[in-house]
C-alpha cells in the first residue's frame, strides 16, 4: 500500500454532511437497482417469456459482476479523483436502469444488469471509508452510519417501494423511477462532493495479505457468506412464495413495504446493541432469520397468516448490514480499504449465489424449499458467531 502526502482542507460542517448524504443517496440508488428485480420477477418473467428461476438471473448477474469489480476498481481508481469515479459509477446505474425500462428482450436486461454490477462493486468499495474526508474527525462515526444507511434503506425499503410502484404502474415504471433516482444521485455527487484526490492506493497483494493476517476478518466474511446467501436464497423468490400463500398480486408490494419498515426497526435495534454485544447480536440474527423463514413456510394462506412471519424476517435482516459492517471494521482497524473491498465482494457474491441457488431450487423442487434452505444457512452461521464471541 502506498500513501500520498495529500491532505484535504477542513470541510465546512454543513457541506460535509450534505456530501455524506449525497454519497448515501448514491449507495441507496445502486443497491436498490441491484435488488429491484426481487419484487418484480413474476411480471417480468410473464412479459418476457422466461421462468421465475431464469428471471432470478437479474439478481445473480450484478452480484457476480460486483464481486470482481469491487477489488478491480478499488485498485484501478488509485490515482483518480474519487468524486469523478463515484459520479461516473452512479451515472452508469441511472443509465442502465433506463435501458432496462425500455428493453424488449431479456438478454438486453441482463446486459444492463452487468453494468449495474460494475457500478455497485466499485462504488460501495470506494465509498466505504470516504466519511473521514467529508466531515470533522469527531463526526466520522455518525457520517459513516449515514453513508451505510443507504445500504440498509435499499435492502429494506428500496425493494418494497419499487415493488409497490411496479404493481401500480408496471415493472418498467419501477425501473425508470430507479433510473431517475440514479441520475438525481449523480447531480448530488457533482454538486456536493469536494475534490477528492487519492490519499492511499492499494495493490492486489494487499487483499490476500489482509485476509491471511486477520482471523476476525475471516470469520466476518464467513458470517457474511452464510447469512446473506441464505437470506437471498429465500428472499429473491418472496413474491412467488407469497402468491403460493394466496396473497393477491396487488397486496405483495404492501407486504414488502411492511417488511421494509420492520427492517428499519431492526437496523436501529442492532445499532443500539452492537456497541457492547456484537457477537450476541449476530447470534440473534441467525436465530431470527431461521425462525422467520420456517414460519413463512408453515403459515396458512392469506395476508393475515404471512404478515407476522414477514415482520419477524424484516427485523432480522434489517440488522444484518450494519452488524456485519461493524464486525468487519472492528476486525481491521488498520486495513479498512482492503477489508471493505473484500467485504463488498463477499456480500455481493452472497447475493448472487443466493439468487442462483434459489432459482435452481425453485425450478427443480417445491417453491417453499427455498425457505427451508435459507433458514438452514442462517443456522449454519451460528458456530462462527459463537467462535467470534469467544
Amino acid at each position: 500500500m502506498t500513501t500520498a502526502p495529500l491532505a484535504d482542507a477542513p470541510p465546512s460542517p454543513l457541506r460535509g454532511w450534505c456530501a455524506a448524504s449525497a454519497v448515501a443517496l448514491g449507495i441507496f440508488a445502486l443497491m436498490t437497482s441491484e435488488l429491484l428485480p426481487v419484487g418484480l420477477l413474476s411480471p417480468i418473467g410473464r412479459e418476457l417469456g422466461v421462468s421465475e428461476g431464469t428471471a432470478g438471473l437479474m439478481v445473480t448477474v450484478p452480484g457476480l459482476v460486483a464481486v470482481v469489480s469491487a477489488p478491480l476498481l478499488t485498485v484501478a481508481a488509485g490515482r483518480l479523483d474519487r468524486r469523478i469515479v463515484l459520479a461516473a459509477l452512479v451515472g452508469t446505474v441511472g443509465t442502465a436502469n433506463l435501458l432496462s425500462a425500455l428493453a424488449e428482450a431479456f438478454a438486453l436486461i441482463l446486459l444492463a444488469r452487468v453494468l449495474i454490477g460494475v457500478a455497485v462493486g466499485g462504488f460501495w468499495a470506494l465509498a466505504g471509508g470516504i466519511a473521514t474526508r467529508l466531515v470533522r474527525p469527531e463526526d466520522v462515526p455518525r457520517a459513516t452510519a449515514v453513508i451505510f444507511g443507504g445500504v440498509e434503506a435499499a435492502s429494506v425499503l428500496g425493494v418494497p417501494a419499487g415493488t409497490l410502484l411496479g404493481d401500480l404502474g408496471g415493472w418498467r415504471t419501477a425501473f425508470a423511477a430507479v433510473g431517475a433516482l440514479g441520475l438525481a444521485a449523480l447531480a448530488g455527487l457533482v454538486l456536493l462532493l469536494p475534490p477528492l484526490p487519492p490519499q492511499r492506493s492499494i495493490t492486489f497483494a494487499d487483499l490476500p495479505r489482509a485476509f491471511r493476517a486477520n482471523a476476525g476478518l475471516r470469520v466476518g466474511l464467513a458470517l457474511t457468506f452464510l447469512i446473506v446467501t441464505g437470506h437471498f436464497l429465500a428472499y429473491t423468490f418472496v413474491r412467488p412464495v407469497l402468491s403460493g400463500h394466496d396473497v393477491p398480486d396487488e397486496t405483495v408490494g404492501v407486504l414488502l413495504l411492511v417488511f421494509g419498515i420492520a427492517g428499519l426497526c431492526g437496523n436501529f435495534l442492532a445499532g443500539a446493541l452492537i456497541g457492547r454485544r456484537l457477537a450476541a447480536t449476530v447470534v440473534a440474527i441467525c436465530l431470527t432469520l431461521a425462525a422467520a423463514t420456517a414460519l413463512v413456510a408453515l403459515s396458512g394462506d392469506g395476508v393475515a397468516a404471512v404478515a407476522g412471519p414477514l415482520v419477524l424476517w424484516g427485523l432480522g435482516y434489517g440488522a444484518v448490514p450494519v452488524t456485519l459492517q461493524t464486525w468487519i471494521m472492528r476486525s481491521s482497524p488498520t486495513a479498512t480499504e482492503a477489508s471493505t473491498s473484500l467485504y463488498t465482494s463477499m456480500f455481493n457474491l452472497s447475493i448472487a449465489l443466493g439468487a442462483l441457488a434459489g432459482g435452481l431450487v425453485v425450478d427443480t423442487l417445491a417453491l417453499t424449499a427455498v425457505l427451508w434452505a435459507g433458514g438452514a444457512m442462517a443456522l449454519a452461521a451460528l458456530p462462527f458467531a459463537i467462535r467470534g464471541a469467544r
